[in-house]
């Protein structure tokens, strides 16, 4: 069983994995991808990697929803991870709606205006 310090060091561990997994993809993505559909891959992405779900019923101590139901879907049943597919879906069906949002208004791509010629002669 983890302590209280070790059960700290090793979700401080993940999360940082994580964003840092994230980071990454953002940075190997912002040459070739608009901004819209970089946010379009990295809030979902970041919503499976980051999202608490507990372990099982009656536990104090919170992991990553991905993790839990993966574990509990291949090692028991479905009906089993249905706790942590809740939040899961339900924090990547969010950070969807909030990518396609932000897709529409701020990281929307602008047109430019061609240059006016009549102005030079």
């Amino acid at each position: 069983m983890l302590s209280e310090e070790t059960y700290q060091l090793a979700m401080a561990s993940y999360i940082g994995a994580a964003l840092l997994a994230i980071l990454c993809l953002a940075w190997w993505l912002r040459k070739h991808w608009r901004p819209a559909w970089i946010a379009a891959l990295l809030l979902p992405a970041a919503a499976l990697l980051l999202t608490p779900a507990y372990p099982e019923a009656g536990i104090e101590t919170m992991a990553p929803a991905l993790i839990v139901a993966a574990f509990q879907w291949l090692t028991v049943d479905q009906a089993a991870a249905e706790h942590a597919l809740r939040p899961l879906l339900f924090v990547f069906a969010a950070a969807v709606l909030l990518a396609l949002i932000l897709g529409l208004t701020i990281l929307r791509h602008r047109r430019q205006e061609p240059a006016d010629d009549t102005a030079q002669s």
